[in-house]
């Protein structure tokens, strides 16, 4: 819903797709982002190929490009190579992006190239990660004008494994959406939720280790992927009976997910900063994470636990399954500090950051 832009309007491509219940992260994180950008100070042009959000498709000053189901790489280098924005946001891992970085000195290309690092950077040491893929990611977003981690971790990872550096801007949640229902009814027995990917980056597997040791607990794992059917057979195999797998959900049912446990446990030792993890403390859960990659949205023994290894882990989930006044206390400091990453307050850090940028633009083009 383009408007007529005032002079003063900063202009952003995003390299990223608008398209309604899309669950990759990085693409709902710029949804999110897109969303809450003022329209009366930021023109906004992203993709979409099926029916876009209709936050979105309905936000003034809007333009929304329709992609062809296949062949998109052609159409996505095209806006690339007529755009006439200041910035260029959220660049992806993709064809299009890698042929753009590589060849707009040729056309002396004044757009400012913002890559996002969501995850660790030793990618090469993860044998689940092709090699295509990351070196794909090297040519793409390692190669933008200014690169953002979204934790002081990934920020040091990072600049640990390729040299670069990198500012940070957190990952955030909606914590008007992803709020607590503290006048639900109890449950009769302590559930335990776990939402991830199901594969073995994410340890999925030792959420069932924790089942086996908890049976007077209730587990349920919200998510799909490849270790599904390995999962099932041992779940069936040991008799498993305190666990459901959900499969995969939209929001509106994992939010019921979220408010319906009493703990959140994610084993995942191969992270940057989860938004599951947020999502979890804005419903008022407390949170069992690894420490290894320092979620900085987990205040150990405040808000949750961080821990060391799977013992640890089995201990304070023991220690939290014991005492419903703990997992209260804990859940509702949980709430109050995912306050702090709400999407309003990291959206008002990016239109700094864009506006800052085009001043900076302007600028040199003047001198």
């Amino acid at each position: 819903m383009p408007l007529a832009e005032p002079m003063n309007t900063c202009r952003i491509l995003v390299d990223s797709f608008a398209d309604k219940g899309l669950t990759n992260a990085q693409m709902s994180n710029a949804r999110e982002i897109i969303r809450r950008l003022d329209p009366e100070r930021f023109q906004v042009t992203t993709f979409h190929v099926s029916e876009p959000d209709e936050t979105i498709a309905k936000r003034p000053n809007t333009s929304l490009i329709r992609l062809p189901q296949r062949r998109q790489t052609p159409r996505i280098f095209k806006q690339f190579l007529s755009g006439s924005q200041d910035i260029v946001f959220y660049v992806k891992a993709s064809p299009a992006a890698k042929w753009y970085l590589k060849l707009r000195r040729r056309w002396n290309d004044k757009r400012v190239a913002i890559g996002t690092v969501e995850s660790r950077s030793d990618l090469r040491d993860q044998p689940t990660i092709a090699s295509q893929a990351v070196r794909l990611w090297e040519q793409t977003i390692l190669r933008s004008d200014l690169l953002f981690s979204n934790s002081q971790a990934v920020r040091q990872n990072l600049e640990h494994e390729y040299g670069l550096r990198s500012e940070v801007v957190p990952t955030g949640v909606d914590t008007n959406f992803f709020s607590p229902a503290w006048d639900r009814a109890g449950n009769r027995r302590p559930r335990v939720l776990f939402v991830g990917a199901l594969r073995k980056l994410k340890e999925p597997d030792t959420v069932l280790d924790a089942a086996a040791r908890f049976p007077h607990a209730e587990f349920v794992m919200v998510g799909e992927g490849p270790m599904e059917p390995e999962l099932r057979h041992r779940i069936k195999r040991e008799r498993l009976a305190n666990v459901q797998l959900t499969g995969a959900m939209g929001s509106d049912d994992l939010k019921r997910q979220y408010q319906s446990a009493d703990i959140f446990l994610f084993p995942s030792a191969w992270e940057g900063s989860p938004k599951v993890i947020l999502e979890a403390a804005a419903t008022g859960l407390p949170v069992i994470a690894r420490k290894n990659y320092e979620p900085e949205s987990v205040v150990d023994g405040v808000t949750g636990f961080l821990v060391g290894s799977n013992d640890d882990m089995f201990d304070r989930l023991a220690t939290l399954l014991s005492s419903a006044d703990l997992r209260r206390v804990q859940g509702s400091a949980g709430r109050k500090h995912s306050l702090r990453f709400d999407w309003d307050l990291v959206t008002r850090q990016w239109e700094e950051i864009f506006l800052n940028l085009r001043t900076r633009k302007r600028t040199c083009c003047t001198q």
